[in-house]
């Protein structure tokens, strides 16, 4: 007689996803496991994660964490993220535990944040709300006019659906569009270039806008440090939407400062929560968000109907979408 599969999640993504459980496991029998409880597979809901971040991981996400730890029969974990760079995966990988994501989730809400944080810094938005809020009339006209965007080369770091779908976007408004990927492959539309991570370099003296949409890993880890920020020409901006410690963080505030860089929107950063005495909450330059740029009341549907799909898939014996 097969065992029944047993599965944790919270019981808000458990009720959530009770039609799609029996459906993507067939005939075979499951039952949901408890904190504490041994499981055979997992799924860390967003629910789960709450306000948590890989650096403040607070009381609720902490026990679920531990209950992945604690269960030897663990064997694969699913993430409502697009990225596993939580320490808890990497301990879990390590030992052998299949890890996958929901990665293509939440691009579409991701591509309007970083297309949102170019308009809003291309049109001087910034400048315009701090006149608002001083109730002072300040038209551009009188403070240098914002360049045309159609010219201007968006150099995009990460070559995955946020990347190709920003590109569609920034091409459409006239913009050349480069890309930064993990391997050498020749460009494809909407990219009119491609180069490795490893070549970043090469292309960053041409870059207008320095777009950051690239998993964390070795290779990217401080690709975009002093000297890379130092290639990019007077006036140049960057919008991250990737990872903080994608960019050394202290390298770019002091460019934001120096003026070097003429602006950044920033929704990623090395510690979060962002502490209070970071001088990126006050620049003048810098849009902050609070890692919320892919944020959206349909994620939690799209990212269930990615876990059901591997469960599906997991229960056949298929490979897994989206593993780490």
């Amino acid at each position: 007689m097969t065992q029944p599969l047993r599965i944790l999640m919270s019981p808000a993504a458990a009720h959530q996803a009770a039609g799609g459980l029996a459906e993507a496991l067939g005939a075979r029998p499951y039952v949901l496991a408890g904190i504490g409880d041994d499981a055979d597979v997992a799924f860390v809901s967003r629910d789960v994660t709450g306000l948590s971040t890989k650096h403040a991981v607070l009381p609720d996400t902490q026990r679920f964490h531990d209950a992945l730890r604690a269960a030897p029969s663990l064997r694969w974990v699913h993430a409502h993220s697009s990225g596993a760079d939580r320490p808890v995966y990497g301990e879990l990988l390590a030992r052998g535990v299949a890890v996958t994501t929901s990665s293509g989730a939440n691009a579409g809400v991701v591509v309007q944040t970083a297309l949102a944080g170019v308009l809003m810094l291309a049109r001087c938005f910034p400048q315009l709300l701090e006149a608002q809020r001083s109730r002072s009339w300040a038209p551009l006209v009188g403070s240098g006019l914002p360049r045309d965007l159609a010219g201007q080369t968006a150099v995009i770091v990460g070559w995955g659906p946020i990347g190709q779908g920003l590109g569609s976007l920034l091409s459409a408004l006239g913009l050349r569009v480069v890309a930064v990927r993990s391997s050498d492959r020749a460009a494809e539309p909407p990219a009119s270039e491609s180069v490795s991570y490893e070549r970043i370099g090469e292309v960053l003296p041409r870059a207008d806008w320095l777009v950051l949409a690239c998993p964390l890993s070795e290779r990217t880890r401080n690709l975009v440090d002093a000297a890379a920020l130092a290639r990019l020409p007077a006036g140049a901006r960057l919008v991250n939407v990737a990872r903080g410690e994608v960019a050394d963080e202290a390298a770019l505030i002091d460019a934001l400062q120096r003026g070097a860089l003429a602006g950044a929107c920033l929704d990623v950063f090395a510690q979060e929560p962002l502490p209070a005495a970071s001088p990126l909450w006050m620049l003048p330059n810098v849009i902050v968000t609070p890692h919320t740029a892919g944020h959206s009341d349909g994620n939690e549907a799209r990212v269930a109907t990615i876990f059901l799909d591997n469960l599906r898939r997991w229960a056949r014996g298929q490979p897994l979408l989206n593993r780490v």
